[in-house]
């Protein structure tokens, strides 16, 4: 199994306050996201994930009083996996009660800035879930924090792509995107706010064309939003009616 592990000593963790409480099985693994904004700079700067990592670890010990960073293990966007508290140790970030059931796998996404998992991420998350399985005896599960515990995180994006299965990029899903289909924006496109642009037009014009009552006016307010979540329910995406790249490839995809 390859994985490019980066030891605690290497990512330069603090010790634990205390010592973990064992853990030799697991029915499997819930991701989580950071649920704060993420810098989009870390994609070219691995110092920054090395940064972020750090200072979870600090808030985690210094402002929730654990022992140690909540998270089994931690993945950037240049597909390395963080140490956290790594396999056999019970994490603190699923939730009371929750922490024996599975393994904790952060990717370094959020809710602003880097809200979409990046392939890389994407592939490191399997690595560290492939990992512990092999060192840590985790089950077949992979979960999202929220599936029993009242959260948003992994946050939509992540949270579709678990939903999904967990596949890994390139594996063929989603269905490849057909040719002409207008190359997703880059922004989420969400209310409130009323969001105005062209990209906000050539989605309503796109959901007008399979079916939907809306008007392509450029303005994406709660009659877009409401068509959105019908939409995302439709093709079993998470209804947060927010378009996502996900959302987005979907629609362009989808039939009349």
């Amino acid at each position: 199994m390859a994985i490019d592990l980066v030891t605690r000593s290497t990512w330069g963790a603090r010790a634990p306050k205390g010592s973990y409480s064992p853990l030799s099985s697991t029915r499997g693994v819930k991701v989580h996201y950071t649920g704060g904004r993420v810098d989009p700079a870390i994609i070219d700067d691995h110092a920054k994930c090395v940064a972020m990592v750090k200072s979870i670890q600090d808030f985690h010990m210094d402002g929730n009083g654990w022992i140690d960073i909540g998270y089994s293990m931690v993945v950037c966007p240049h597909r390395k996996v963080f140490v956290g508290r790594g396999a056999k140790h019970v994490p603190a970030a699923n939730g009371a009660g929750l922490n024996s059931g599975h393994y904790a796998v952060l990717g370094l996404v959020g809710n602003a800035g880097l809200v979409e998992p990046t392939d890389e991420i994407l592939h490191g998350i399997l690595d560290a879930i492939e990992y512990l399985r092999a060192e840590g005896g985790a089950g077949r599960e992979i979960q999202g924090h929220r599936d029993g515990y009242a959260t948003d995180c992994p946050g939509g994006p992540l949270y579709a792509w678990v939903r999904r299965g967990a596949p890994r990029p390139g594996g063929g899903d989603p269905p490849p995107v057909v040719p002409g289909t207008p190359k997703w924006p880059g922004r989420l496109l969400r209310f409130p706010p009323v969001m105005r642009g062209d990209d906000v037009k050539a989605w309503q014009a796109q959901m007008k064309l399979i079916g939907f009552e809306l008007d392509a006016d450029g303005a994406y307010g709660q009659r877009s939003r409401d068509v959105c979540k019908t939409f995302q329910r439709r093709v079993d995406l998470p209804d947060d009616g927010i378009v996502g790249r996900l959302t987005w490839e979907a629609s362009f995809t989808a039939k009349p």
